[in-house]
């Protein structure tokens, strides 16, 4: 049996979990289409790696333990399943008539993550709550509006036992988190990109677990995750701008580096305050390439951690493609080189991310990399909504 890198990367921890980044909706068509592909030599393995990845008749039994989503990856859904989606959306009109475009578009996208969801309750109740979550996430759009978060994050839990709520890394979203966990709901904190926001969100979960506790919440189906956005750190923001103002010479690898260096850090606090969470890294990248060889530091510097790597499609393709011949071996709690280190410390962008109070929570919502994102995903969002409101125009005129 000829293992993934994946597969191998599991291996350097016993509580190391690999997640899916993308609806389960479409892992049958991605799979078809990477077999679709491949060489005959090829095929064969690879059909036998691609079900122990995920197989729909026995989901407990594949290495997928979860599952991430968010508004470009149900968009994902609209273009791979175009036709599938439509008719699910007529349905929905018919069962909702009258209904505006807004509001089909969120009772499409709970249809989506309800569907998701269900694919991996079996994960979910076999594994006693251990596995199996799905994460769905509220409105990017309203990543300062309170009320709203909490309202439809509300709305994403009572869809099934599974589903675990994406918040985002917003001043607000910190207070979602909060109370979400007084409440017994699972959360994973996302549009996180610094150590500020990473532990806000450890201590926010923190304190909702004790309210949740003096109060007799049942927490056996609770679970906290905090998502570092790693590439869109160092690519998204202001890294690159600062070191080329600042004459600092910053290559891939040192890009590379900075993101490590804020995740490990986060890591070790996280661990070493006996916080509940449990880290989760994603935005990850084939890189950098040393000595024509390629790299992916994201899983190799990270392996044998006791955290999650959600993997979307085209990754995942890549490493199978680009990483058939590393090995992964514990790097998890070795440190930053000094000389990288110290080189990175001297761009303003990177220290501030770096300290436990390099930003206050009211300079969150204004992060470079946090704006990119949020943008980018809103307009995910409304295309979500266009298609829906396509859909509506042609059943109702």
């Amino acid at each position: 049996m000829k293992k993934t890198p994946l597969e191998r990367l599991m291996e350097t921890h016993p509580g190391l979990e690999i997640w899916w980044d993308s609806s389960p909706l479409i892992y049958s068509t991605w799979s078809e289409g990477l077999l679709k592909k491949a060489s005959q030599d090829r095929a064969g393995v690879l059909r036998e790696q691609l079900k122990r990845l995920y197989d729909p008749e026995h989901p407990e039994m594949a290495l997928f333990r979860g599952v991430t989503t968010n508004p470009p990856l149900s968009l994902q859904v609209v273009k791979a399943r175009e036709s599938f989606v439509a008719q699910m959306v007529d349905d929905l009109i018919e069962k909702n008539p009258c209904v505006d475009k807004e509001a089909l578009f969120w009772i499409s996208y709970k249809e989506i993550v309800r569907r998701g969801a269900e694919m991996y309750l079996g994960v979910f109740q076999r594994s006693q709550y251990r596995y199996g979550y799905l994460s769905g996430q509220v409105d990017p759009r309203s990543l300062t509006d309170k009320e709203k978060m909490i309202a439809q994050a509300l709305e994403l839990a009572s869809l099934s036992p599974n589903v675990m709520i994406k918040v985002p890394g917003s001043r607000e979203g910190y207070e979602v988190i909060k109370i979400l966990t007084s409440k017994g709901i699972s959360t994973n904190n996302t549009l996180t990109f610094v150590l500020p926001q990473l532990m806000a969100c450890a201590k926010a979960v923190k304190e909702g677990l004790e309210i949740a506790k003096r109060n007799g919440v049942d927490l056996t189906r609770w679970r906290s995750v905090i998502t570092h956005m790693a590439a869109r750190y160092g690519d998204l923001g202001d890294l690159r701008k600062e070191s080329e103002s600042l004459k600092i010479d910053l290559s891939e690898a040192d890009t590379r580096w900075a993101e490590l260096a804020i995740f490990k850090k986060a890591y070790q606090l996280v661990k070493a305050g006996g916080y509940p969470s449990k880290m989760l890294i994603c935005s990850m990248r084939i890189s950098p390439v040393l000595n024509g060889k390629k790299h992916c530091w994201h899983l190799e510097k990270l392996a044998g951690g006791d955290i999650v790597f959600t993997c979307p499609p085209s990754f995942i393709e890549g490493i199978m493609d680009s990483l058939d011949g590393i090995e992964f071996r514990s790097q998890i709690d070795e440190e930053v080189p000094k000389a990288v280190l110290d080189k990175l410390l001297r761009i303003p962008y990177f220290e501030k991310a770096y300290y436990e109070d390099g930003l206050t929570p009211g300079e969150f919502n204004t992060h470079p990399a946090l704006m990119a994102t949020a943008s980018e995903f809103s307009k995910a969002t409304e295309g979500m909504v266009d298609f829906v409101a396509k859909r509506l125009a042609a059943k109702c005129g």
